[in-house]
């Protein structure tokens, strides 16, 4: 079969952060998208414009994250800027831009092991530039195509199914406890009172790309942002030796039950470590929680944390360009609404009702 290079057939644009002074959200100039986080299900989210863009993309284009995650697919919809965690992909023939959007897709694995960085993987144009497109008549990419459009449309209403069942804990949290954004039904507390322990990654020279090993047996694992925002405990080949654990950064070690929390970026994502967790250490973007189960439930503190303290702390964010979660210090000093224990595994109760739902329904 023959291939072409993806250069070959579309323009690429890398995209460029503007000055922060040209940024509202005002719509004042044109939507302005930094990443990922912007993604919706087919198109970006309008929240930011930029009344100055350094690179823009046109309507139709192909968006791509070239930082992590890497390979994230969006159309622009209008005109826009596009930020340094975004690439835009031109290609004027509708049926091969669908086409190339898809391949994308299933080049998703293969375009992240060719990341790299110390604290974000990211990749540049020459890598997205060398994707093999294979070519093939117009007839075989239609009937690929009619085949994913299919898969996605599954897909989408799977996920609807998924997003029902979402909202519904949503609202059975605010059936019992009241909108902690409004009016909450029982009492404040500082969030500190409810961990064991909060601790915000290493320095970036303490972390930095030439102190990785090999993967070996007296290694430590190195948990990227990157495996909360997928929700991937095994994500990730970044391993440190147990001589610069020792030395250096044992305090950041993880363990099985603990949260890693996004810091940066994509803000606040968490994942909760399982029993098959590999032994590691968090790195320079993600804040280590451990949660006191014997004070506030797992399903409790998530959605709590998602429906009041994120938002709260998103009011407070120190940089319109790249958005940081506050110091560990801040968070723990936050007051949070705490209902009573019993109320609290009456909600964990039903949450996982519902889980048990998704999962037949799979």
């Amino acid at each position: 079969m023959e291939y072409k290079a993806l250069k070959e057939i579309a323009k690429i644009t890398m995209g460029q952060s503007p000055d922060s002074s040209s940024y509202n959200e005002d719509g004042d100039g044109m939507p302005f998208f930094q990443g990922n986080a912007d993604f919706g299900e087919i198109y970006p989210n309008e929240r930011i414009w930029c009344n100055d863009p350094k690179k823009t993309a046109e309507p139709g284009d192909i968006l791509i994250s070239v930082r992590a995650p890497i390979g994230a697919l969006n159309y622009a919809k209008d005109r826009c800027c596009i930020g340094r965690g975004l690439a835009a992909i031109t290609i004027d023939d509708e049926a091969e831009r669908n086409y190339v959007f898809h391949l994308l897709k299933a080049k998703n694995s293969d375009l992240n092991n060719q990341g790299t960085g110390s604290t974000f993987k990211a990749i540049g144009k020459a890598v997205l530039e060398d994707v093999q497109v294979p070519q093939i008549s117009r007839e075989e990419q239609q009937k690929c195509m009619d085949i994913m459009d299919l898969l996605e449309s599954i897909i989408r209403e799977r996920r609807a199914q998924l997003s029902s069942l979402d909202e519904l804990i949503k609202a059975r949290f605010v059936e019992m406890f009241g909108d902690p954004n409004i009016e909450f039904k029982s009492e404040s507390h500082k969030f500190k009172e409810y961990v064991f322990d909060m601790t915000k990654g290493p320095f970036g020279s303490d972390m930095k790309k030439d102190l990785y090993v090999p993967k070996g047996e007296d290694t430590y694992k190195v948990y990227i942002q990157i495996n909360a925002i997928q929700g991937n405990q095994d994500l990730g080949d970044y391993y440190i030796s147990k001589e610069y654990f020792d030395q250096k950064i044992s305090r950041f070690e993880v363990h099985p039950g603990d949260y890693i929390i996004t810091c940066d970026g994509t803000l606040g994502k968490h994942l909760k470590l399982n029993e098959n967790m590999e032994r590691g250490v968090i790195s320079p973007s993600l804040l280590r929680l451990t949660l006191d189960e014997s004070k506030m439930t797992r399903e409790y503190f998530e959605y709590m944390w998602d429906m009041y303290m994120l938002l709260l702390m998103k009011k407070e964010a120190r940089n319109a360009c790249l958005i940081h979660l506050p110091s560990a210090k801040v968070i723990g000093e936050v007051d949070v609404p705490v209902a009573p224990f019993e109320l609290q595994k009456n909600f964990s109760a039903f949450v996982e009702q519902v889980d048990k739902s998704k999962f037949v329904s799979n």
